[in-house]
């Protein structure tokens, strides 16, 4: 049974850090997930360092309860049984499962399907598919690209059908080992968030091209964070809705250099795990 976490006690309102947004000039940034060709640079586009305030959503959440569908994002205390993230097949086998139940759980959805995750290290280099912690603001799809995640998961037929309802996508996120003490994630609350904020760019695959959103700034954006986040906790963060009326669609979300952490923070680990919602 998972509880939503509002109100953990912890020392500090705000804090003002460094937040890397996109320089919008007119091109579409693109971003290589492997080496790119010869005289390719691995990522396009201007990122700037803006100076924000962020507020501790432990003890300083806006009006009202943080809410998935209110504000983009929310968190939940639920201990995982897999402790060892080292085995994708466990993963699958464990993790898949165990986040299916959660999100039905804490969203009603009728159906889930998880359809990838990723391990973040910054402890080390790695070439295994593990990656460190991305410090440019972004949402994972777009309103392009969420619809085309339903058809590129499940069969023609079936996926046209379920477009016809409201199809959500959510990242699950999760520490690992550890409690975060470092490059903890800022999250945007999705009503300070303008459509003309949102720019489209390429995630480039061997195999395939993704869209993901980079966000240009808008001193009316309202960041929030929990501190200290522990592994028996998790956030759900809202990265695709076809839903409206109020509902939020997306957030945006960064990892941020925390001016509080401690000199000799262990870096981060941590799991996010992706997967269609349908209603």
């Amino acid at each position: 049974m998972s509880d939503i976490v509002i109100d953990t006690p912890a020392s500090v309102t705000t804090i003002e850090a460094e937040l890397n947004y996109l320089e919008s000039n007119g091109e579409r940034p693109v971003s290589y997930q492997y080496e790119p060709p010869p005289g390719v640079p691995k990522r396009s586009g201007v990122y700037r360092a803006h100076r924000v305030t962020i507020s501790n959503a432990r003890i300083a959440p806006p009006p009202g309860a943080l809410s998935l569908d209110r504000n983009g994002f929310e968190l939940h205390r639920c201990a995982s049984a897999l402790s060892d993230f080292s085995d994708p097949a466990k993963i699958e086998s464990v993790y898949y499962r165990e986040a299916d139940a959660l999100l039905k759980e804490a969203t009603g959805a009728k159906r889930v399907v998880v359809f990838d995750h990723t391990l973040r290290d910054g402890r080390v280099d790695r070439h295994d598919g593990v990656r460190e912690p991305v410090k440019y603001i972004h949402n994972d799809q777009t309103f392009v690209s969420g619809p085309r995640r339903v058809r590129d998961h499940l069969p023609r037929d079936e996926a046209e059908q379920l477009l016809k309802g409201r199809v959500a996508i959510v990242n699950l996120w999760r520490p690992i080992g550890e409690t975060v003490q470092s490059s903890p994630l800022a999250l945007c609350d999705s009503r300070s968030i303008a459509l003309n904020d949102l720019v489209a760019s390429d995630l480039v695959y061997p195999d395939k091209v993704g869209e993901t959103y980079a966000l240009v700034f808008n001193p009316r954006h309202r960041w929030y964070y929990f501190p200290n986040m522990t592994p028996d906790e998790y956030l759900l963060l809202k990265i695709y809705d076809s839903a409206g009326d109020g509902i939020a669609r997306l957030t945006a979300h960064t990892a941020f250099d925390d001016p509080t952490s401690p000199a000799d923070a262990p870096l981060r680990r941590s799991i996010e795990l992706r997967a269609l919602l349908f209603f």
